[in-house]
């Protein structure tokens, strides 16, 4: 959150006191025909009234009545790898941050390389989801909202995370694995089938779809810019307003 600075409310008043004053003076030379009185008459409102509109921005500045505070969110992007997830979540976060909401970006490759080898077993994944839970948690006691985006296949470990933390909006990228694989530029696909990579969601692992998510993007039937959106909109419905 963002809080005004003494400098800031001194040089909003005088700001504003330019555009006043000039007016007052105006006003004055107009039903007196006196510059010097005008004049004179500006100086003396400009000098009073940029201390007391110091004094009026402070003492609002500590009346909390009539503020609303932004409650913390965390959107939680889930879907097979190369379903879009990742895409659709940097673009959100990106039109979020324009709100001016204090928000954070997790994703599950960031993730792993600063907390190297994990493990991609059930256990292993779902250990590693409570220590995102946690960082989440963290993260909202701060009044910090959080995108963050991870495969987190398994019913148990999504589950997990939405009892873990505050206003948790969970969103499904789905999308079928044929169109997955179309996207594969990165050949994990191709190295799971192989059996090259073991523990892989989709091919020789499971892929729990959610049971209950607030938000369903299908990416076989729409656009990027639709997906960003829907989640977008959603949170200024239901946390902006």
């Amino acid at each position: 959150m963002y809080k005004e600075t003494n400098k800031r409310s001194v040089v909003k008043g005088i700001s504003w006191r330019i555009i006043a004053t000039t007016t007052t003076v105006i006003i004055v030379y107009l039903f007196f025909g006196r510059l010097d009185l005008a004049i004179a008459a500006g100086m003396i409102e400009t000098v009073l009234k940029v201390g007391l509109y110091w004094a009026h921005e402070r003492a609002w500045m500590k009346i909390r009545w009539g503020k609303k505070k932004i409650e913390p969110f965390n959107l939680w992007f889930t879907g097979l790898p190369l379903s879009g997830k990742t895409t659709i979540a940097d673009r959100v976060y990106t039109q979020l941050q324009e709100l001016h909401i204090p928000i954070e970006r997790l994703d599950s490759k960031d993730i792993r390389e600063v907390v190297p080898n994990i493990g991609y077993t059930r256990e292993d994944r779902n250990r590693h989801m409570k220590r995102i839970g946690h960082l989440i948690k963290t993260l909202q006691h701060n009044s910090i909202s959080t995108v963050a985006s991870f495969v987190s296949p398994y019913r148990e470990s999504r589950k997990a995370i939405r009892e873990m933390v505050k206003n948790n909006v969970v969103v499904y990228v789905k999308a079928d694995i044929e169109s997955c694989k179309q996207r594969d530029y990165k050949g994990i696909y191709v190295k799971a089938i192989r059996g090259e990579l073991q523990n892989f969601s989709g091919i020789n692992d499971v892929y729990e779809e959610p049971q209950y998510a607030e938000i369903v993007i299908d990416t076989d039937t729409t656009d990027i810019e639709e997906a960003v959106q829907t989640v977008v909109k959603y949170i200024k419905r239901h946390y902006v307003k």
